[in-house]
């Protein structure tokens, strides 16, 4: 019998769509989900290693083939709730790359229910390894 885990972090049809784009661009891409400067707590979209990962920053899973990182004091917060990434019109004042799109990322966000919160994903912390 195989237990399926639990992600921590999806992102919808509409934000897949901008991510495609945005890497036609700037080729691979990774998130970190900002702790409140600039454009209050969005996801912020970067050229993958244009942003520096921490010894605390906590890897939550990958959107459309995009590492997703947090830092690990806002995942204090957010550790039981299931994130999804969405975009939506209008420009947020940030550096986020989807910005000259016209649009800009942000979360979706709902409590896990007890059986997924039985089958979570591991976390990473800290930087990866580039092999």
């Amino acid at each position: 019998m195989t237990t399926q885990t639990t992600s921590r972090v999806d992102v919808t049809p509409a934000a897949a769509e901008v991510i495609n784009k945005v890497r036609a661009e700037h080729g691979p891409l990774m998130f970190h989900q900002s702790g409140g400067c600039c454009d209050g707590s969005s996801p912020m979209c970067f050229a993958k290693g244009e942003f520096r990962i921490g010894q605390s920053d906590i890897l939550l899973g990958q959107i459309d083939g995009c590492d997703f990182w947090m830092s690990s004091d806002q995942f204090e917060y957010w550790q039981h709730t299931h994130l999804t990434i969405d975009v939506t019109p209008g420009r947020g004042a940030s550096f986020s790359l989807e910005i000259p799109l016209g649009v800009r990322f942000l979360i979706r966000s709902r409590l896990f229910e007890p059986d997924e919160l039985a089958h979570m994903a591991p976390v990473h912390v800290g930087p990866l390894e580039e092999m």
